[in-house]
């Protein structure tokens, strides 16, 4: 088996694929580029290419199956940036990988934290030198009202984190799991943002999802509310969120993914003229938290990734079920 990536990082996937490459028998190449049509041929020859999310449109599967691809592994959660209509058209396998729920559990409960204690604000003042009180005092999270939307593997692990603060968790999903039911209220959209201090998001992106996050959520939402993501981009309607943070609708934001990530996060834009209206915006903002993309991030993570991404690999040739195989 042969397997390409693209999107390789040296500094961090590199040691767990030589040796999971090594163990099952499979030879593989990498490039730091992004796939493109002007990169296609790298990977001829191969049975797999992975990548991280990236557009892979019908134009870029047309051109690796003409290549003799069939495989194709995203190295992510979310799999919303290939075209799987074009890809079952063609016959091709796409799979993508999970990995543990705690580390983007750990970074949202810290972005709570971090807002609720105004410490944008603070660590900014500290900088120059200003060491008075006034504008900084928080809210503990034990006396606040926490809105969890979404509760999949991440949600519920967020939930349960939050128990121990002793706080009152509030609950928005399809369906509601037994497993958390006990330590939190499932009630309506409606309920949970006008009674939530803080609205936490961990909902999959989907055509339902899309934009869920609009003007008329924001002004259902309880005044002085905060907005946490780390989820996807696109629940968010940017725009009106700029607005209701303008009016005070809402008093903080905490955003690992921005509804436009194109082109900016994983790639060194230093010294760049970024063309992003929305982002300079919310960057200006002393109330907004912006980190690029990197709730995922930990070690176990990585390998974790590395680990879905081989196995699936050989799941796909040898014809086994695998619940990350998508197509």
């Amino acid at each position: 088996m042969k397997l390409f990536l693209y999107c390789f990082r040296e500094f961090d996937e590199k040691k767990y694929f030589d040796v999971l490459c090594k163990e099952k028998g499979i030879d593989y190449d990498y490039t730091e580029a992004y796939p493109s049509l002007q990169n296609v041929h790298l990977a001829a020859g191969y049975d797999g290419v992975s990548f991280t999310p990236t557009k892979m449109d019908a134009g870029l599967l047309e051109a690796f199956h003409q290549a003799g691809v069939s495989c194709f592994l995203t190295r992510s959660i979310g799999y919303d940036h290939i075209d799987l209509k074009r890809a079952q058209e063609l016959n091709l396998h796409v799979s993508n990988v999970s990995y543990p729920p705690e580390a983007v559990a750990d970074y949202a409960i810290m972005l709570i934290l971090m807002c609720l204690r105004k410490m944008p604000f603070i660590m900014e003042q500290s900088r120059v030198q200003n060491y008075t009180l006034k504008g900084k005092v928080g809210k503990s999270i034990g006396e606040s009202t926490i809105g969890v939307v979404g509760t999949g593997m991440i949600g519920r692990t967020v939930i349960k984190y939050l128990s121990s603060f002793g706080c009152r968790i509030l609950a928005y999903s399809p369906s509601a799991h037994k497993e958390v039911a006990e330590l939190c209220e499932y009630v309506s959209f409606e309920k949970l943002l006008a009674e939530s201090d803080v609205v936490t998001l961990h909902a999959p992106s989907t055509l339902e999802t899309q934009h869920m996050f609009d003007k008329k959520a924001f002004e259902m939402m309880k005044t002085g509310g905060i907005l946490i993501n780390t989820a996807r981009g696109n629940l968010i309607d940017t725009d009106a969120l700029i607005e209701a943070l303008l009016e005070g609708g809402v008093s903080a934001a905490a955003l690992d993914v921005l509804e436009d990530e194109k082109n900016l996060y994983y790639i060194d834009r230093s010294g760049d003229c970024i063309n992003n209206r929305q982002m300079a915006m919310l960057r200006s903002f002393p109330n907004v938290i912006l980190t690029p993309h990197t709730a995922f991030y930990t070690e176990t993570t990585v390998e974790s990734m590395a680990q879905n991404t081989v196995n699936c690999l050989l799941d796909m040739a040898a014809g086994r079920e695998n619940p990350l195989i998508i197509v």
